[in-house]
């Protein structure tokens, strides 16, 4: 075998396991709401929104359909770590900002507010100043961001970690 054909049969493996991998992740990553209604049920964690409902297209939902895994093991671990009662009001339903890390590609979760989770919150993170709309900003060690909207904590979970 040639170094030409060495080449180009290792440089297609690793094209086609570059792209199993890529596909496999995209796949991996979002949940459906019956699977993340389980778990957050599991995990003592509960969910409300003001229109009683799940549907993704109406913002008076509160959706799970196509949030990250990590954002539902995210929420799971705050909720281990805090031991704070937790309650989503926010998910992938319509009606959030936009942006790569947002509500709508599963990257964000609402909490109802708390005083058991602020002061966790405040106590635990890492304080950042204010977020470009005025909303208190705090870091987890995990690079997971806690932004205080006022009634509710809007939490980035770029990682499962809280």
């Amino acid at each position: 075998m040639t170094l030409l054909s060495r080449t180009t049969t290792l440089l297609a493996a690793l094209v086609l396991g570059l792209a199993g991998l890529l596909f496999t992740a995209g796949a991996a990553s979002a949940v459906t709401q019956a699977s993340a209604e389980s778990a957050f049920s599991a995990a003592g964690i509960t969910w409300s929104s003001s229109g009683g409902c799940t549907t993704q297209s109406n913002s008076t939902c509160t959706s799970f359909s196509g949030l990250r895994q990590d954002s539902v093991d995210g929420a799971r671990t705050l909720k281990s770590a805090s031991g704070c009662a937790l309650n989503i009001t926010g998910g992938t339903e319509v009606g959030h900002a936009g942006g790569t890390y947002s509500h709508g590609t599963g990257y964000k979760l609402d909490f109802t507010h708390s005083t058991c989770l602020t002061s966790w919150i405040h106590n635990t993170y890492s304080y950042q100043g204010l977020r470009g709309d005025g909303a208190p900003l705090y870091k987890a060690g995990s690079g997971n961001l806690y932004a205080d909207e006022g009634n509710h904590w809007d939490v980035t979970f770029y990682t499962c970690g809280c």
